[in-house]
């Protein structure tokens, strides 16, 4: 599929009511109502406070592949790119003829929603359910393999966010998107289901690469059984997990979205063709493994209490605050962070840095300004 149609395909078609990075069942169940009879939409379970888990199934080909989004509740960029795919799908074009007769798709656009509605990783009874595909503790889990074992599913396609905390390899780049074909064993065992994971893989990175050449990156696969992707890798089904991470100014994640919508859409063209792909293990392989590199901002050449020079790395805690997600910078290290990079870096000269009451700065601080010379400097977020 050509970038071209993948982009313009995008600007036709995104959901213009979901934006920024706050998204609960309050947002999303007035459009799954909203969605036509090519749809079959169902409830199949309940959150631990009681809220209703949508399903949403399309398409009659013979690749099943399913989706589920916001297992991390605070991790809604997926949620939105689902949406601008399901109006994609709805529309009469030749991208959803050709999706619908090749391709069976079921999707769960929120597993969490305790965790979406309070803006938490975890559900309500704080556990991750991406760390319980094993106890099966959770109600949320329990739905999610049971929809698993019933669809039995060709491939799965695990849809997270990442924070801004991570780079590509030791690059300055940030991780704008990244990929995981997970490991099936401790050993790493490249399985045939692993290959067709890493290959298709492959393919979504040719056409990053064009967009945000040296953003891409790939997770570590030490093999965890408690995840999912592990758990169904490891029972045959090719799983590919997507990041959603960080570009430029984009802390709402709206240009991200973008990129993750091209990416499911070039999926399932990729998947509907049966298409192929030569040398796949080693273009997978050769995509960077993302470290924990970056800070939100960075503070340089600090003169420090005792004269000598350090930096401040900062980092934004996302708080909900009347159903909106507020950005408070937070102090979380001092000291020599020359191999770190930030999303924005400021030069203090060997100026003193204090808080915006005089005092010394310290690890654990927040607050939106910090004096640096004693003239007050502005930590907040800039407008995206």
């Amino acid at each position: 599929m050509l970038l071209k149609t993948l982009k313009e395909s995008f600007i036709l078609h995104q959901e213009k009511s979901l934006s920024h990075r706050y998204i609960c069942s309050d947002h999303i169940n007035p459009l799954i109502n909203k969605l036509s009879k090519k749809f079959t939409i169902g409830i199949i379970g309940e959150s631990v406070n009681g809220e209703d888990i949508f399903s949403i199934q399309y398409g009659f080909g013979k690749n099943k592949i399913l989706f589920w989004s916001q297992m991390h509740g605070n991790e809604s960029t997926t949620t939105k790119a689902l949406f601008d795919l399901l109006n994609t799908l709805q529309a009469d074009n030749e991208i959803s003829k050709s999706i619908e007769s090749t391709c069976q798709i079921t999707i769960i656009p929120i597993l969490n929603p305790d965790g979406a509605r309070s803006y938490t990783r975890v559900n309500a009874n704080a556990v991750d359910l991406n760390r319980d595909a094993q106890d099966l503790s959770q109600p949320e889990s329990i739905t999610l393999r049971r929809l698993y074992d019933s669809f039995k599913p060709d491939y799965c396609f695990n849809l997270h966010g990442q924070r801004t905390i991570f780079g590509v390899g030791k690059t300055n780049k940030p991780a704008t998107v990244s990929f995981l074909s997970p490991a099936v064993d401790e050993n790493r065992t490249v399985t045939s289901n692993r290959l067709r994971a890493m290959e298709l893989i492959t393919v979504l990175n040719d056409n990053l690469q064009v967009q945000i050449p040296g953003q891409v990156g790939i997770y570590d696969d030490s093999f965890n059984a408690n995840c999912v992707g592990d758990t169904f890798q490891s029972l045959g089904t090719p799983t590919i997990l997507f990041e959603a991470g960080h570009y430029a100014d984009d802390y709402a994640r709206d240009k991200t979205r973008e990129f993750i919508y091209q990416s499911l859409l070039l999926s399932l063209d990729f998947i509907g063709r049966q298409q192929t792909v030569d040398n796949g293990e080693e273009k997978y392989f050769a995509i960077p493994e993302n470290e924990k590199s970056f800070f939100d901002i960075i503070i340089r050449n600090v003169k420090s209490v005792d004269d000598t020079v350090q930096d401040i790395g900062i980092q934004f805690q996302e708080t909900l605050i009347d159903k909106t997600i507020n950005f408070i910078p937070k102090i979380e290290n001092l000291g020599n962070l020359s191999n770190f990079y930030a999303h924005r870096e400021v030069n203090a000269n060997s100026g003193v840095v204090l808080t915006h009451k005089g005092e010394p700065i310290y690890k654990g601080f927040e607050n939106d300004f910090v004096l640096i010379n004693n003239e007050l400097f502005s930590l907040k977020l800039k407008k995206s």
